[in-house]
């Protein structure tokens, strides 16, 4: 398969067997949303051959997929939000009675609950409306409208990225059901921990290429890694220890917001990078959102460079050399209709503008030097931001706020989303700010990022801190039990 005439996919041979998960890994880019999507039906390769239970086939079309029983689960559900559940699994395919062929919504909704039931959801009524569902829970609806057809070969993109722990859980559930039943599974994921898991068989795909196939229980997550980017575990935590670390940049005392968070006590120097661990509400974005300006406070101080500081709304925040980078880059970090230079830009139009007019040519400069700098992969500065990878976006965002020069940057959850050599990247980049003076908030929901990438870790429960550890004594034992209320650890 080819876009533009660059090769994406280059003699890929891959095999599914019924009552098999089979994980499918590899980069942003190395291929494997585009070989799933070929299976169904979404693209046509130039070359090569598919064939079903021993037999040629043709899937010019997501129609002619589904009448073969393949479905595809994207990232993203792909649900209708007015609609009920019943109307989403049967969308385009309901029951039908009578001359007139009108829906006959009895059987319709009758069959949706038999589907649900039969996955053992229980907490989804087929009467429910879409937009008041979860993404998990959207992510159950498609998976109940692939088996109300049948589907014997059910292709999963990146379907636990958006979920919690738990979500993740009942998810498996599902899937080793399927599995017992016959059904072919094949699991898209960066995260190595849910494929080694879950899954039977693990193909590892790089540039486009097979690169080898491997069963769980003989192999490693090390190999995994080096078998996807060419390189070890190791180095995927470039930070680069031994620079001096300052005075405080940040300093927060007793901050509250009522059923939010509570007593909020920490602070960041110059060069060191702070760990915020916790489980899913456990409040820790609330407190990012809320030293940003972006939540408002109840009660509590910030210091930023030794001075007391009143932040109201994100301009406070910038004017005062402090930057946040959401941990949903696409919908609160980037405009993704726009390209690449003008989302790069946006935090300092007024810098770059000449008496209220851009200047262009001065946008493009500056953002071709930060391409440079964080390595940004792209076709041009002009490129839709939403044609990168999950990698190259974040940097993005970060280039962003980075033009505003700022002392103190948060990261929530910096690399959520994106493969293991983006990550390697974005720590990369980290440690550089780090050595260069800067002081870094980091929250993140990866024990091992937290653990190689920290200097200090905070550990919040449910609004409060409940440990806090150097990195010399933190240890993913001790920061669990933090975060799970069985104990509380201080400098």
């Amino acid at each position: 398969m080819a876009f533009g005439g660059v090769d994406v996919l280059k003699d890929v041979d891959f095999e599914i067997y019924p009552g098999e998960i089979h994980g499918l890994v590899g980069e942003n880019g190395a291929g494997k949303s585009t070989l799933a999507k070929i299976i169904a039906g979404v693209h046509q390769p130039r070359a090569g051959q598919i064939k079903l239970n021993g037999d040629t086939v043709q899937i010019p079309s997501p129609y002619v997929a589904t009448s073969l029983g393949i479905a595809l689960i994207h990232q993203e559900p792909l649900t209708f939000p007015e609609l009920d559940v019943a109307e989403n699994i049967f969308i385009g395919r309901q029951p039908m009675i009578g001359r007139i062929r009108r829906v006959d919504w009895r059987a319709m909704y009758k069959r949706a609950g038999e589907v649900l039931e039969s996955l053992g959801v229980t907490k989804i009524t087929a009467r429910a409306k879409m937009r008041g569902l979860s993404i998990a829970d959207r992510q159950m609806v498609e998976m109940a409208g692939a088996l109300s057809q049948n589907a014997r070969i059910l292709l999963m993109d990146e379907p636990t990225a958006a979920l919690t722990p738990n979500e993740v859980g009942d998810l498996f559930t599902i899937m080793r059901w399927l599995r017992e039943q016959g059904t072919a599974i094949v699991f898209i994921s960066h995260r190595l921990e849910e494929i080694f898991e879950v899954c039977d068989c693990i193909t590892v795909l790089r540039d486009g290429a097979v690169i080898g196939q491997r069963k769980p229980e003989e192999t490693s997550t090390d190999e995994i890694i080096r078998m996807m980017v060419g390189r070890p575990l190791s180095d995927l935590f470039e930070k680069g220890d031994g620079h001096e670390i300052g005075d405080s940049v940040l300093e927060v005392e007793a901050l509250s917001r009522v059923r939010k968070f509570e007593d909020i006590t920490f602070d960041v120097r110059a060069g060191e990078i702070v760990g915020v661990a916790g489980l899913v509400g456990a409040g820790r974005t609330d407190v990012a959102r809320a030293l940003f300006g972006v939540l408002e406070i109840d009660k509590g101080t910030v210091r930023i460079g030794g001075k007391e500081v009143k932040i109201e709304r994100p301009r406070d925040a910038l004017a005062h050399g402090m930057i946040y980078v959401p941990e949903d880059r696409q919908h609160h970090g980037l405009l993704m209709q726009m390209n690449v230079y003008e989302n790069m830009t946006l935090a300092v139009l007024e810098r770059i503008a000449r008496r209220g007019w851009l200047r262009e040519q001065l946008e493009r400069k500056v953002t071709q030097e930060y391409v440079e700098k964080l390595r940004i992969v792209l076709r041009h500065i002009g490129q839709p931001v939403r044609e990168l990878s999950g990698g190259n976006q974040q940097k993005v965002v970060v280039s962003k706020w980075l033009l505003t020069r700022p002392k103190v940057m948060i990261l929530d959850e910096p690399t959520r989303g994106i493969d293991v050599g983006a990550k390697a990247e974005v720590h990369r980049l980290m440690g550089e700010l780090a050595a260069q003076g800067m002081g870094i908030l980091m929250i993140s929901s990866e024990l091992p990022e937290i653990l190689a990438m920290s200097d200090r870790i905070i550990v919040m429960r449910e609004g409060r801190i409940t440990g806090r550890f150097d990195k010399s004594e933190a240890t993913a034992e001790r920061i669990m039990a933090a975060a799970t209320g069985q104990v509380l650890a201080r400098f």
